[in-house]
């Protein structure tokens, strides 16, 4: 098969190649093999490529960990999915050959739900990673109520997009953060009540004045850095604080969060995979096919802001790593 290798670590245009590669075999009895049509294009694919992979002694290494396509082939003890069937999920892309930037990937079928009949593979491709990364930040991490004030970081972003549409799913208000009037009118579109251009506005003042000075209830970093600790301030006390990112030191301090005696929680959807989980990957698989539900139902969008080939990955990273990409990145594969 075709796929997009990574073959050391560094800039985009010196470490991804395209290559022939022998096809996935079908390993455990419950896997299948699905034939890719598109794959989407995280932040976390770009680290790897940066840093390294999670599973250094597997080779070739391909990325991608969310993936959309067609079952082509099925294990003999699979139980749930047919030859036929379109599927798609947030698995592999870790490390190793079980990548999604490739024609073909062989998958546990526990951990893959069906594609909504609602979506092209191109949006299926686009939505898992982010999707249960918000699915968990919110719901499971913040455990958010219908009436509480939300606060969401970068709400034009991947997750941040997906983000406020299930908030608002709960019944909750939502503020959000862009950097541009576009952005702005986009997020306004998905449902998000109070709009706060950051470059122009203080976000802690915007937030303090919505919420008649008490702050928000939860506050959801998907950005990082200084916007961490500015979330912290922005949130009521005894409230909900959940990053998606390792909290730099250097940028701020926890002296708010301690006093107002603030939840602070740490969202990783990729805990189950790093750590062979199988249950939390089989409960990450029924929360896609909870979405799938809502996206045929017209409750629950998702927005590709540029497609690729796969034979143009270089392309696609550094896109990504420019930082002003509203919604996902997904390579489209030449089936």
């Amino acid at each position: 098969m075709k796929a997009v290798v990574m073959t050391g670590l560094g800039a985009a245009a010196d470490t991804l190649k395209v290559q022939d590669i022998p096809g996935p075999q079908l390993e455990g009895d419950r896997d299948i093999l699905v034939r890719l049509h598109a794959a989407g294009v995280n932040p976390i694919d770009t680290k790897i490529r940066q840093r390294g992979t999670f599973q250094p002694d597997l080779t070739p290494d391909i990325l991608g960990c969310d993936g959309a396509g067609v079952v082509e082939a099925i294990a003999s003890g699979v139980q749930t999915l047919n030859v036929g069937d379109e599927v798609y999920f947030s698995n592999g892309g870790l490390g190793g050959p079980h990548g999604n930037y490739a024609e073909y990937i062989a998958i546990d079928e526990r951990f893959v739900a069906k594609k909504p009949t609602s979506l092209s593979f191109v949006e299926a491709a686009a939505a898992p990673l982010v999707l249960i990364t918000a699915w968990e930040a919110l719901y499971d991490r913040a455990r958010l109520q219908p009436g509480q004030k939300v606060l969401i970081q970068a709400g034009a972003g991947g997750v941040g997009h997906v983000a406020i549409q299930l908030a608002k799913l709960k019944g909750a208000e939502v503020a959000t953060t862009v950097s541009t009037p576009e952005k702005a009118e986009f997020v306004r579109q998905l449902g998000a009540d109070l709009v706060i251009l950051y470059k122009q506005e203080n976000v802690i003042e915007t937030i303090m004045n919505w919420t008649n000075g008490e702050g928000a209830d939860i506050g959801f970093d998907t950005v990082g850095d200084k916007t961490f600790f500015e979330t912290a301030e922005a949130v009521r006390l005894y409230g909900d604080v959940v990053t998606i990112l390792e909290p730099n030191p250097e940028h701020g301090n926890l002296k708010t969060s301690r006093l107002r005696n603030q939840r602070i929680s740490f969202e990783l959807m990729l805990t189950p995979m790093l750590q062979n989980r199988i249950p939390e990957q089989e409960d990450q698989a029924k929360m896609l096919q909870k979405c799938a539900r809502l996206f045929d139902e017209g409750k629950l969008k998702i927005h590709v802001g540029k497609t690729f080939p796969l034979e143009q990955a270089v392309a696609a990273h550094q896109l990504l790593e420019t930082g002003s990409m509203q919604g996902k990145i997904v390579l489209t594969m030449n089936n």
